[in-house]
């Protein structure tokens, strides 16, 4: 029985873990931290636990959590896993941090995107980056991950393989995507109000994103050299779900077939990265709640660009689902256990 602790479990990525984790008997959850909610059942802030969880939610004190559970999430705002964590803590119990503290290795560029002081940057060298078709063996000996952000994960799987075979002029990638409203958590926000969102679509954090860096620093790993790239997001009114649609110039010309054969190989093993059939377009609803990314690309003759498109739940593979699936790894589980989840439709 793996114990389990979630720091943040009221927000919408930890009423995500909490939803994913109770399907499964092989694990207990001890602990429901929330800042805002203390003393109150959990049941009575998402009324969908009505007489699942009986819980109340307690303060968020790692200390206590860390000597009555195996792991800790921290679906929480940057900065409170970092300033939380220690080598006692450690030294106990693994952690999950689905914040940006740990993901970005140059401290430097982390406070430079974040705006904040990393209150730890001692362990940002220890911290693996939680994207298990990347990282997979060193997810599965990691103490600390950091679980990459919703937006880098679709871009960095939908893009890899043409980055890391050196198919694509890396200075020319352009990433568009798109998200629901989920994606900006749940505190009451006037931007994020059903009036400001329905029947609109906006651009966001143009040119300043901050999961820019996150997304230039994976793809640089994968190409051997610096990457830089436009990534511009865009809200959408929906609840859940990511699209993003990349173009690049070609570095050299490339059939439909010898493409779709190196998406392929890249991918064969992976279970949750889905590569379609030619000409079928990724679309949000056929991923829903569920943690596959499904992935396509267009060859565009007449500019020499390739068009890369991806598709996922945010909450899930871009959240707590990932968590899920790092946390398999870290205990030596199969890596989809509790994670088979059949995408809704309608």
């Amino acid at each position: 029985m793996i114990k389990v602790g979630i720091i943040g479990s009221t927000g919408y990525a930890g009423g995500e873990l909490a939803r994913i984790l109770l399907q499964r008997s092989d694990v207990e959850i001890k602990w429901y931290g929330s800042k805002s909610y203390i003393d109150q059942k959990y049941a009575s802030i998402y009324q969908n636990m009505f007489q699942i969880v009986d819980d109340v939610c307690m303060e968020e004190n790692m200390e206590e959590l860390g000597n009555l559970v195996d792991v800790i999430f921290t679906a929480t705002p940057q900065g409170l896993c970092a300033s939380l964590v220690n080598e006692e803590l450690l030294s106990k119990v693994k952690i999950i941090d689905l914040s940006a503290d740990f993901r970005i290795k140059d401290v430097a560029v982390y406070e430079k995107w974040y705006k904040i002081t990393h209150p730890s940057p001692e362990f940002i060298g220890e911290a693996v980056y939680g994207l298990p078709e990347l990282n997979r063996d060193k997810i599965k000996k990691a103490r600390l991950v950091a679980n990459p952000g919703c937006y880098p994960t679709c871009s960095t799987l939908a893009v890899y393989p043409l980055v890391k075979e050196g198919l694509i002029h890396t200075d020319t990638l352009i990433i568009d995507a798109k998200s629901g409203v989920s994606g900006a958590g749940r505190g009451a926000k006037l931007d994020n109000l059903y009036c400001e969102v329905n029947e609109s679509c906006k651009a966001y954090g143009v040119a300043n994103h901050r999961h820019t860096p996150e997304i230039e620093e994976q793809l640089s790993y994968a190409a051997g050299k610096p990457v830089m790239l436009n990534f511009t997001p865009h809200l959408i009114p929906m609840n859940r779900g990511i699209l993003i649609t990349a173009y690049a110039s070609l570095s050299k010309k490339a059939t439909y077939e010898e493409i779709k054969a190196l998406y392929d190989n890249y991918y064969k093993e992976e279970q949750f990265v889905r590569v379609l059939e030619k000409d079928v377009c990724p679309q949000t609803r056929w991923v829903e709640g569920s943690n596959f990314v499904d992935v396509n690309f267009k060859i565009d003759e007449r500019t020499g660009r390739i068009i890369i498109m991806g598709a996922m739940d945010n909450m899930v593979k871009g959240a707590a689902g990932q968590a899920v699936q790092n946390m398999n790894l870290m205990f030596g589980l199969p890596e989809d256990t509790g994670l088979k989840l059949i995408p809704v439709f309608p």
